[in-house]
C-alpha cells in the first residue's frame, strides 16, 4: 500500500503539474498563436527553441537551469537583486524547470490546432467587424478546443512523469520538491521494490488512462495526429 510519504508526493507532483500546465497554457498560446500565423524569418529558430526539450537529455536542460538560476548565473542575481533568493531547490525552482521542459507538449498542440482551422474563419469575422480579441476568443477557441484538451492533458501528464530535471532544480526534499518520480528513485535505491511497484503503478494506471481517454475522444481530429 501507499505510504503516507508516498500520499505527500503524489499531492506534491499534482500540486506542480496543476500549477505548471496552467502557466504553459498562458505563455504558450499566445506562442502557439504567433508561430501558426506569422511569416516572419524567427518562426524557425523559435520553433526549434520550443522544440529543444524532446531532443535534449532533461540532466542537460537541469545542468544549464541550474548554472543560471543559481547564486552567479543571471537569473540568480536577478531574482536575489528581487528579494526572492535563488529559485534552486526550492518549489517555485521546480515549476519555473517544469514549465521550460513541458512547454513543447503545450505549444506543438496548439500550433496545430490554429493552423488547422484556416484563415476563412478570421476572414469572415474581420468582416463583421470583429476585433483581434473578440476573433480569438469567440472563434479561434471553440475551434480550436480539442487542441487545448491535447495541450493541457499531454502537458500536464509530461510534468507528472518528468525525473531528470525535477531531480537536478528540485534535489529530493520531503513535503517541498520530492516528486512521485523521485520518491520512486528512493524506494528502488533502498531496494524497497514493494513500495516502487505500488508508487509505479498508480502512475502507470494513470498516464494510460490519460491517453486512452485522449485517443478515443480526438481519434476523429487531426490534432491527435501528431501523437502517433
Amino acid at each position: 500500500m501507499l505510504s503516507p510519504a508516498d500520499i505527500e508526493t503524489l499531492l506534491l507532483t499534482f500540486k506542480v503539474a496543476s500549477i505548471t500546465t496552467a502557466l504553459m497554457l498562458l505563455f504558450g498560446t499566445p506562442l502557439a498563436w504567433w508561430l501558426a500565423r506569422t511569416r516572419s524569418a524567427w518562426k524557425g529558430l523559435i520553433n526549434a527553441v520550443v522544440a529543444l526539450p524532446l531532443v535534449l537529455p532533461p540532466t542537460v536542460l537541469g545542468f544549464y537551469l541550474l548554472v543560471l538560476m543559481g547564486p552567479a548565473g543571471v537569473v540568480g542575481e536577478l531574482t536575489n537583486w528581487l528579494g526572492i533568493g535563488t529559485l534552486p531547490f526550492t518549489f517555485a525552482g521546480l515549476v519555473v524547470a517544469s514549465v521550460l521542459y513541458s512547454m513543447p507538449f503545450v505549444v506543438q498542440p496548439l500550433q496545430a490546432a490554429f493552423t488547422s482551422i484556416g484563415t476563412q474563419p478570421l476572414e469572415a469575422a474581420a468582416t463583421l467587424r470583429a476585433g483581434s480579441l473578440d476573433t480569438f476568443f469567440s472563434v479561434v477557441v471553440p475551434l480550436a478546443k480539442p487542441g487545448f484538451l491535447t495541450a493541457a492533458i499531454l502537458g500536464f501528464t509530461h510534468t507528472v512523469g518528468e525525473f531528470g530535471v525535477v531531480l537536478m532544480i528540485g534535489g529530493n526534499i520531503p513535503g517541498n520538491t520530492r516528486v512521485v518520480s523521485v520518491q520512486i528513485y528512493n524506494h528502488v535505491e533502498a531496494l524497497e521494490y514493494t513500495e516502487a511497484h505500488w508508487l509505479a503503478g498508480v502512475l502507470l494506471v494513470f498516464s494510460f488512462t490519460v491517453l486512452l481517454v485522449l485517443y478515443s475522444a480526438f481519434k476523429t481530429h487531426p490534432v491527435a495526429h501528431q501523437l502517433r
